[in-house]
């Protein structure tokens, strides 16, 4: 985003400035100090609107160097070195998602493997005859089919013709079984060391299996880990990379010849000062009511309104290297501007800033890795043995949660915000009739914190400061009103 767009973002979102397009007020101030800096310029600014009470947030930050100069070379040469950290980063996240991957279909598979060993050990006979029935059938096709013609199923279809013997061995549970069925010594004979070795290999190859199934459980704990520091490791590079690339709008101006030594820095500080209604409906014995009393018995029923001054800054430096950074000094363009905004209009554009290079730079890690860890979240929990404990641990805190879980809401709260933000982008309702007042009250309140930052901000650098009575000492000097302070007569 770039500077400009502040003004078409409001009008786009705002029904009211749809109707009233741009700031409700504006101050301009050109600064040339070529053999200063501009860094106490920006700072001094800063710290003023944080001493001053509301929320102060850098929203727009961009530059563009001209292709011959050192600064172009360097931060270049930067951002190089943090693309090619952030790829190797990104190389490393997409192996260990694909080992996560992989060893949630083994532990499914060893599930799997496992039911069958748990219903052969079931104190219910029908389960247990089904389970010792599946693991005989794995047996013989993974274990005894290595035997070649001497396996059982060969000897049972074979020229061999022992056509009982594989029934046999799926009745027999034991060796000593077997002499209780009708059979012919060639085929007990057979019959006897193989259920032997049946029973010996399911004690065995289910101690082998569980514990393969928790080293590989443990092991899926440390890849997940290891995703999750991996994506950390990886944003700051990503965050780092996309700030150090060049505007694009800002490359084609004017100012930027290829052979100068110049940068163009384009900055804008946002400060949001919540409107107080209850307040401002209760009379001061200095400075009266500004609201009618009646608002402040319904003030919980309004939208949350706030008084949003915006500073714009327009850098045009020449860099200057002093040890290993570089010192700005140019022409600085500061305007200051005032808007208001409701909770539904300011949350809208908190999402239009976030639709950012810089944003979706962040959002390819996180759907390679939150997002893809969220879709596995239950597969990962169960296997890892998380799902159970937290049960177990919910059941234990509380209970009787069990009596009101019907009434508890399945979609988490990130989701529910999410639902809301899009309902909000198809359409923000217009201000009611009370609402429009608040909102007058609130441009007010931000054409007042513009002019006192715009006016304090000039005495700093002892330029002359005009009275609001634009220099007639006749004229009373009182600050500017608002249509809320010329309708109710304040």
């Amino acid at each position: 985003m770039v500077l400009g767009d502040v003004d078409e973002i409001m009008k786009d979102l705002s029904p009211y400035y749809k109707k009233n397009p741009g700031s409700a007020i504006k101050y301009k101030l050109v600064i040339d100090t070529p053999g200063g800096t501009l860094e106490p310029l920006y700072f001094w600014l800063l710290n003023f609107m944080n001493i001053t009470g509301g929320k102060t947030e850098k929203i727009i930050d961009n530059f563009a160097s001209s292709p011959g100069s050192g600064h172009f070379s360097e931060l270049g040469l930067k951002k190089s070195q943090m693309q090619e950290q952030a790829s190797r980063s990104m190389q490393t996240i997409n192996t260990v998602l694909r080992s996560v991957l992989n060893l949630i279909y083994d532990l499914k598979e060893f599930q799997i493997r496992l039911s069958h060993y748990d219903a052969a050990n079931s104190s219910d006979k029908h389960k247990k005859e089904a389970g010792i029935l599946s693991l005989k059938q794995i047996w013989m096709d993974k274990v005894d089919m290595q035997r070649g013609q001497g396996a059982i199923n060969a000897l049972s279809s074979g020229n061999l013709q022992f056509v009982t013997l594989r029934d046999a061995f799926l009745k027999a549970k034991d060796e000593r079984d077997i002499d209780k069925i009708d059979l012919n010594d060639r085929v007990k004979r057979i019959l006897k060391p193989r259920i032997l070795e049946f029973n010996e290999w399911k004690t065995r190859s289910e101690m082998e299996l569980r514990k393969r199934f928790e080293v590989e459980s443990t092991y899926l704990k440390s890849q997940v880990d290891s995703l999750k520091l991996q994506s950390r490791w990886a944003k700051p590079y990503l965050i780092a990379a996309e700030k150090l690339t060049q505007e694009e709008k800002m490359a084609s101006d004017s100012a930027l010849v290829t052979a100068f030594n110049t940068v163009l820095l384009q900055l804008t500080l946002m400060k949001t000062n919540p409107v107080g209604v209850e307040g401002s409906a209760t009379k001061n014995r200095l400075e009266g009511r500004a609201l009618p009393e009646e608002f402040g018995k319904v003030a919980k029923k309004f939208r949350k309104y706030f008084a949003v001054t915006f500073v714009d800054f327009k850098f045009t430096g020449i860099p200057n290297k002093v040890g290993q950074n570089f010192v700005f000094g140019g022409k600085a363009e500061i305007e200051f501007k005032a808007y208001s905004m409701n909770e539904d209009e300011l949350k809208i554009f908190n999402e239009r800033l976030n639709d950012s290079d810089l944003y979706s730079a962040l959002n390819l890690v996180q759907g390679m890795t939150d997002d893809s860890l969220g879709q596995l979240k239950l597969d990962i929990e169960e296997l890892t043995g998380k799902k159970e404990k937290e049960k177990e641990k919910q059941s234990d805190n509380n209970p009787f949660a069990s009596l009101f879980s019907f009434g508890k809401n399945k979609k988490n709260k990130k989701e529910e915000d999410k639902e809301k933000l899009e309902k909000l982008k198809k359409k923000i309702k217009p201000d009611k009739y009370a609402e429009a007042y608040i909102r007058n009250h609130a441009i007010a309140d931000a054409r007042g914190i513009a002019f006192k930052t715009y006016d304090t901000f000039k005495k700093s650098l002892g330029m002359a400061s005009p009275p609001y009575g634009h220099g007639d000492p006749t004229e009373d000097r009182s600050p500017p009103k608002s249509k809320a302070d010329e309708l109710f007569g304040f």
